[in-house]
């Protein structure tokens, strides 16, 4: 392997792995076409959730992987740059269905059986949080795995640390067609199958301090460290433009809705933006097939901030130590005639 290491593509995949690499001492050089910042890892939501428990699979088990390394992961990063990622494990509460109770009885025993125990799901009528989303049964479902990041700094953590080592960031110039990590969004997608699918998220200016997050409704509510509450995101198929509109709007009215203590909150940005879905809803990760020394680490979706250390780590073991650890179905397999 040669001794610098290209990476093509300055969102959260490309970044992390740049960043593994460099902390186990290669050379890197990193290109972002635009800026850092300027595609789908770029909006507010942050959600490092994890999946439901039941029916465990390899992706995620790879999640958890990450959700647990996370904190001592973005330490590193934070003290190598300089740059406060804004990391918290802060937990999760989510409102319970009125005739649920057996279901989230069922998760509880999921998660007590491959989570840690102390990240564990509990049922509660008195949820301990300044940030509490309206239940109609009364039920609410705690978790202590679920941690925030700031996508904008978790980036720009990134890339300050991967600088402070020595690496190099080349923004606003594309790769070159050479033997490289490949993490270039929906753009890259296109050999492989998959889609870009359209996101909106909201900041609203209030300060929850470390409250827990909010699920409710297929919305997420995230206090960040910075005095602000990010709210996302739509999913939009088929939809390619980088525009907010009215269905941003309707998602912030619903979070006001499911959480009083926004109501008043205001707006101080909006964002769209387009996250690569790829076609089996795992992120790919592996060798470039019939491309030899090209790798690809693409498709997070709505999980890529999450598993991104995960994923760094197992394709920095597999080109630098031939040790594959990667689940099979993640590894990108060229969409027929592509």
């Amino acid at each position: 392997m040669a001794s610098e290491i290209t990476v093509a593509g300055g969102g959260i995949f490309g970044l992390a792995c740049a960043w593994e690499l460099t902390r186990r001492g290669r050379k890197v050089r990193l290109f972002e076409a635009d800026r850092i910042g300027a595609g789908a890892s770029g909006g507010h939501v942050g959600a490092l959730a994890p999946h439901a428990p039941e029916n465990w699979n390899d992706k995620k088990q790879v999640q958890l992987d990450a959700l647990v390394a996370a904190t001592d992961w973005w330490a590193e990063v934070g003290a190598a740059g300089g740059v406060d990622p804004g990391y918290a494990r802060t937990g999760r509460i989510q409102p319970v269905a009125p005739g649920a109770e057996a279901r989230m009885a069922e998760r509880i025993r999921a998660a007590r059986a491959h989570w840690p125990q102390w990240a564990g799901m509990e049922l509660t009528e008195r949820p301990q949080a300044a940030l509490v989303p309206v239940s109609p049964s009364g039920l609410w479902l705690v978790d202590r795995l679920t941690a925030r990041i700031s996508p904008r700094r978790a980036g720009a953590a990134l890339a300050a640390a991967i600088r402070a080592q020595g690496g190099e960031i080349v923004e606003g110039q594309a790769a070159p067609d050479a033997p490289a990590i490949w993490a270039t969004g929906a753009a890259g997608l296109a050999p492989f199958g998959g889609n870009g699918v359209k996101g909106q998220s909201a900041l609203l200016a209030l300060d929850m301090d470390d409250a827990p997050q909010v699920f409710a409704d297929g919305i997420h509510v995230i206090p960040h460290a910075d005095g602000t509450v990010a709210i996302g995101s739509t999913t939009e198929r088929d939809v390619l433009d980088r525009r907010t509109d009215e269905q941003l709007e309707a998602v912030i009215d619903k979070a006001r809705v499911l959480c009083p203590a926004l109501a008043d909150a205001p707006v101080i940005d909006r964002w769209a933006g387009i996250r690569p879905r790829a076609r089996s809803r795992a992120p790919l990760v592996g060798p470039w097939p019939g491309r030899p020394g090209h790798y690809v680490a693409n498709g997070g979706f709505k999980i890529g901030l999450a598993m991104a250390p995960a994923i760094a780590a197992m394709l920095a073991d597999l080109m630098l130590e031939g040790r594959d650890r990667i689940p099979p179905g993640f590894w990108p397999k060229l969409r027929a005639g592509g």
